[in-house]
């Protein structure tokens, strides 16, 4: 498998290539979101997995040798909601993905590498016409703003396509970086089921599931289902109370998960 480009060697604060990283992997990653099923994920048994952790997700790691292969971040407001768990995403994540302007508010450790978050540019006429070069996958509808604005990006040199979810960003990423099958965890999207990390009484971050799951994030997921999942690219929810229906990201159980990841090693 071929390595991540490393910035141990370059000026601190240099920003990484997304083009340089760009179908660097393969085989499984394991997508670790905050819904509340995650508390059940067994950790320990995807060790040789990697995990593109989020937002706060990242405090399931803490107290294990498993380290996040990315931390994606997309909320600008976490790191003021949830200071703890965003220093501690700083600092033990490899690579980073956070808009350009926050790695210059944190000190980050010398060798981290730094990924900036842009937005994919509105499509152009040849694109709605279905011309495009195939580093986006569009919704072609013309005469709805709000759809024209649904995409998925093959390419996160040339940005990313919001749903409202930062598991959608992660998405983008893991088929960026090459990874053919994708393991989501925790990506319940259920509102009032809460965040695992979250106690009564804790720290709460704003939540909009529910405000967006009709516009943005169910469109995203099936723009994602029908023009980007095949062959290239599978993806596999090992949540039982996600909101995702299963017509277009299959469930799968534990053990389905464990023969995959094991037989992806043993090929590697």
């Amino acid at each position: 498998m071929n390595q991540l480009p490393s910035q141990s060697e370059a000026a601190r604060g240099a920003f990484s290539s997304f083009e340089a990283c760009r179908n660097t992997q393969k085989g499984p990653v394991v997508i670790l979101a905050s819904g509340a099923s995650a508390k059940d994920f067994p950790l320990e048994d995807f060790a040789s997995v990697p995990i593109i952790a989020m937002n706060g997700s990242i405090s399931m790691l803490v107290g294990t040798d498993v380290r996040p292969f990315f931390y994606i971040c997309t909320d600008k407001d976490f790191c003021n909601q949830q200071p703890e768990l965003f220093a501690t995403a700083l600092h033990s994540s490899p690579r980073l993905a956070l808009w350009p302007e926050q790695f210059d508010l944190f000190d980050l450790p010398e060798d981290t590498e730094r990924y900036p978050l842009l937005k994919a540019l509105d499509p152009t006429f040849s694109e709605w016409l279905g011309r495009g070069d195939g580093r986006y996958a569009r919704n072609r509808t013309l005469w709805s703003k709000r759809a024209r604005s649904i995409g998925f990006s093959r390419n996160l040199s040339y940005g990313f396509f919001d749903a409202r979810t930062v598991a959608f960003v992660a998405l983008q990423l893991a088929y960026h970086l090459g990874f053919d099958d994708v393991l989501l965890v925790g990506v319940d999207l259920n509102q009032s089921a809460g965040r695992f990390y979250e106690t009564n009484g804790g720290k709460r971050s704003p939540c909009g599931l529910d405000q967006h799951w009709e516009s943005r994030i169910l469109p995203s997921l099936t723009l994602m289902a029908h023009q980007v999942v095949g062959e290239r690219f599978r993806v596999h929810n090992l949540s039982t109370r996600s909101r995702i229906p299963p017509a277009l990201i299959p469930r799968i159980d534990l053990q389905q998960a464990r023969t995959l990841a094991a037989r992806a090693t043993a090929a590697a």
